[in-house]
């Protein structure tokens, strides 16, 4: 269903007549398309051009970067975590750590992307810290309180994802309906093929896409941080018959041990906490229980 998604020239933030089209994204649809975003279209190119090398390479190449360790899925490498209740989606994907540092696996990442990976993920956060100063100083935050989350700790992890043709489009998802668990997503999508649509007012729309646009979403975390303020996008992936088509969302969050819960500024007498507390990753834990049965985490911690 047509509708247009809010567009914002990133650049300009935060200029009030741009803040205010990001307060209307942010309220309405929990994503915005980011135009002027500073990162070069040749390095976009480049890591998609890698990505779709990468997974038409044979499945023996593929799984020279296997996320399975003594047959054990673990949360970085080529293949997906699936519990054993859960359906499969039409998809494959690489996941990859990026943050904390320590944790990041060069060698392990498939030099098909590799150095056009590490050179996107660096330019990204320098959106995630604009777009979360903007944030905070549209709640009459400290600008600094969303970026001041982001310790040497904290969770970046990008996935790169591949969607095969699929026989039977009206039977299977690329990937169901959810939202995002972390602060804010920051994905580059297929410049070519569609599939992505969003959720608002109950209704289904397609996302569109600008030649050398990004997308960036509101996750859970920044949902219950804002007090609802800011809504997290439902969002999902729809296949198609004869074409493929990939997409990289960076995943920018909180570390593990960070108690999620609405930011004490927002709260008064008139605004009390919609949101209970919890971990970070208890709460990331519950997302993976409850996305199998199509139900969200969020909905459990609403007062």
């Amino acid at each position: 269903m047509p509708e247009p998604l809010p567009v914002v020239d990133i650049g300009r933030l935060p200029a009030t007549d741009e803040a205010s089209k990001l307060r209307v994204a942010l309220e309405s649809w929990g994503l915005f398309l980011a135009t002027n975003h500073g990162i070069e279209v040749s390095l976009l190119d480049a890591l998609m051009d890698g990505a779709r090398e990468f997974f038409h390479q044979p499945l023996e190449t593929r799984q020279k970067f296997s996320n399975l360790v003594d047959g054990t899925p673990r949360h970085k490498g080529y293949g997906c975590l699936l519990s054993q209740d859960q359906t499969i989606d039409w998809f494959d994907r690489v996941h990859l750590a990026i943050d904390p540092e320590d944790e990041r696996d060069l060698s392990s990442w498939p030099h098909f992307f590799r150095d056009a990976m590490l050179e996107y993920a660096g330019e990204s956060k320098k959106i995630r810290d604009r777009v979360q100063r903007a944030m905070a100083t549209l709640l009459e935050l400290e600008e600094d309180h969303f970026v001041s989350k982001v310790t040497d700790r904290a969770i970046t992890f990008a996935a790169v994802n591949y969607y095969p043709p699929c026989p039977a489009p009206d039977r299977v998802f690329g990937f169901k309906p959810h939202s995002d668990g972390r602060l804010i997503t920051v994905l580059l999508a297929d410049k070519d093929i569609g599939g992505l649509q969003v959720r608002k007012d109950g209704r289904w729309f397609n996302v569109p896409t600008i030649p050398g646009s990004l997308l960036v979403f509101v996750g859970d975390s920044l949902e219950i941080m804002s007090n609802g303020a800011f809504k997290a996008a439902v969002h999902r992936v729809v296949t198609n018959p004869v074409k493929d088509r990939i997409s990289v969302a960076m995943f920018f969050g909180v570390d593990g041990d960070t108690v999620l819960e609405p930011a004490p500024a927002v709260l008064d007498e008139t605004r009390p906490a919609r949101y209970r507390k919890m971990r970070t990753k208890e709460y990331i834990q519950g997302i993976l229980e409850l996305y199998s049965r199509y139900e969200r985490m969020i909905e459990t911690m609403k007062i």
